[in-house]
């Protein structure tokens, strides 16, 4: 399946949630966008996606399934190094854009594709400028928001993030699949590790 198709499906299924935190990210969709070639690239996460797959906890199974089949095509990134995090963490993160300054959709306001994190994996408290919503399409996970208290969210729940505000999860005994999207004039922005040096 090419990029155009996922973000295509991507587009059906922000529209079905009906969430009003997705508004301006859908007013903002592009409504054409030149495929490019984006050269592909493999992550030690990736051997999660049989269980991503094969999940019967079914939340846009044909998206979910779509994007399994292609990930070997994708460009799989992390935005943090072995100075961030330890080796654990690494072999356990990753994520890949579909729209984009970086993904084979060009977009210059949002960003968007999917995240994937393996099983008993923290990703500690960090913000960024974009503001951002995240909807797991597989596998749950616990999220906090600034100080709340952590929760369990199942998939497709809508995870709104706003400019600025720390934000955290972590996984359980199963990986953790999740559309991510970010809206900003400054897509080029790295996430901040909370307690990190500038």
């Amino acid at each position: 399946m090419t990029a155009v198709n996922i973000a295509a499906r991507i587009e059906e299924l922000l529209q079905s949630l009906q969430e009003p935190a997705l508004g301006d990210f859908l007013a903002e969709w592009p409504r054409s966008a030149a495929p490019r070639v984006v050269a592909a690239s493999p992550l030690p996460v990736l051997r999660w996606l049989p269980d991503i797959a094969g999940d019967t906890d079914a939340f846009a199974a044909d998206l979910v399934a779509a994007v399994c089949r292609a990930a070997p095509s994708l460009a799989w990134r992390q935005t943090y190094t072995a100075k961030d995090f330890d080796g654990a963490f690494l072999d356990n993160y990753g994520w890949s854009e579909i729209l984009g300054l970086k993904g084979p959709l060009a977009c210059e306001r949002i960003a968007c594709g999917f995240l994937l994190l393996g099983p008993s994996t923290h990703y500690p408290r960090h913000r960024h400028e974009a503001e951002e919503i995240y909807v797991p399409l597989r596998g749950t996970a616990a999220w906090q928001q600034g100080d709340a208290v952590w929760r369990d969210r199942p998939p497709g729940t809508a995870i709104h993030h706003a400019s600025g505000e720390p934000h955290a999860m972590r996984t359980g005994q199963r990986p953790l699949f999740a559309l991510y999207l970010w809206r900003s004039a400054n897509l080029a922005q790295k996430a901040r590790l909370d307690g990190a040096e500038d």
